[in-house]
């Protein structure tokens, strides 16, 4: 059976923002995404630099035409990243797997809001 721990009231954390908690002996990287709650390792695995500290921004991807001529880029309409402020490690916030080596990235927690707190499983 999961344990449960509460790490926030689910009015702590405004849509768009990332809190770091700590939940057990895990420090945890909380983030809200239009009212829906992911949970990731608030440690970098690179050097261990703060997730938390870092930016929001949605993955870059560049434009390949049928041809295969580049385009240009744009931002991701659905992939939300969170970008280490140390050196640049890019995750995504839904899986945790860091966007430039698929071999690494930030262990996932399961987070669920429940009566105005927001609980996760560590």
């Amino acid at each position: 059976m999961p344990n449960w721990i509460r790490v926030a009231a689910e009015s702590e954390l405004a849509p768009g923002q990332c809190g770091e908690y700590v939940a057990g002996e895990r420090i945890v990287a909380l983030f809200n995404v239009g009212g829906k709650f992911y949970a990731l390792d608030g440690i970098c695995p690179h050097q261990g630099g703060p997730v938390c500290d870092g930016l929001l921004i949605h993955r870059v991807e560049e434009i390949i035409a049928p041809d295969k001529t580049y385009q240009g880029m744009r931002f991701s309409e659905t992939d939300l990243h969170i970008v280490c402020p140390w050196h640049g490690w890019e995750f995504n916030i839904e899986t945790g797997k860091c966007a430039g080596d698929g071999k690494h990235g930030l262990k996932r927690f399961q987070a669920i809001e429940r009566d105005g707190a927001i609980y996760v499983v560590v």
